[in-house]
């Protein structure tokens, strides 16, 4: 039976958040391969729309495209980690302060609802679902900071901050310092809410260097 154009393109969405979620959070490897005949079996879809959901996990960061009918999951290199961690620098605490400035009672409620969700998934030791909330709390704040051009390289660069945001094992440390950053956000304080957003950087990059170093260890 054919699919439809819309349909097409639905399952072509469903398949890039299963594989997304799937990258993110470590079920496949950097470097394992992503086989166009494969991957239609396993998901249950033809391969046209697993052929567009590979596209746009490239064009996301998290792929890189082999010839032909196959690709591998993205292996992120130091450099790759250092640049985006400056654009992090970059971008952060100015989203941070921005919104502190100009929160409404809509966006403090939204990032309620994270931290709630985040805490829970952290308090009952859920990895995955902790690290997904934990890159949302960031993600959904640049997208909410007052200027418009850091949401937008905030939504280019939502994968990889994803993923970078899961490289790291200490959830409720994570959580505490997301609350912090929260409180201040809801005070109003911006330079409050940038020096935690540095703050927090730092202890982030800290933790990716430290789960980096564990996961080696353990390979």
């Amino acid at each position: 039976m054919k699919t439809t154009g819309g349909a097409a393109e639905s399952e072509a969405e469903r398949a890039a958040a299963t594989l997304r979620d799937q990258i993110v959070d470590g079920e496949r490897l950097p470097g394992s391969r992503l086989v166009e005949r494969d991957l239609a079996a396993e998901l249950g879809v033809s391969r046209l729309p697993i052929r567009e959901a590979l596209r746009a996990l490239t064009n996301e960061g998290l792929v890189t495209p082999r010839p032909r009918t196959w690709a591998v999951v993205r292996e992120f290199s130091e450099q790759d980690i250092d640049d985006l961690q400056q654009v992090r620098v970059a971008l952060e605490p100015l989203a941070f302060a921005g919104l502190a400035a100009t929160r409404t009672a809509e966006d403090l409620e939204r990032l309620r609802a994270i931290l709630a969700r985040h805490a829970e998934a952290a308090s009952r030791g859920d990895v995955a679902a902790s690290h997904r909330e934990a890159a949302a709390f960031h993600t959904v704040a640049l997208e909410l900071s007052p200027n418009g051009l850091v949401g937008e390289v905030g939504a280019l660069l939502a994968s990889r901050l994803r993923w970078m945001l899961s490289q790291h094992d200490d959830l409720l440390a994570v959580t505490d310092e997301h609350e912090e950053l929260y409180a201040a956000i809801e005070a109003g304080d911006p330079e409050r809410a940038r020096a935690l957003a540095e703050e927090h950087l730092v202890s982030s990059a800290r933790r990716a260097e430290e789960h980096g170093r564990a996961a080696h260890v353990t390979a």
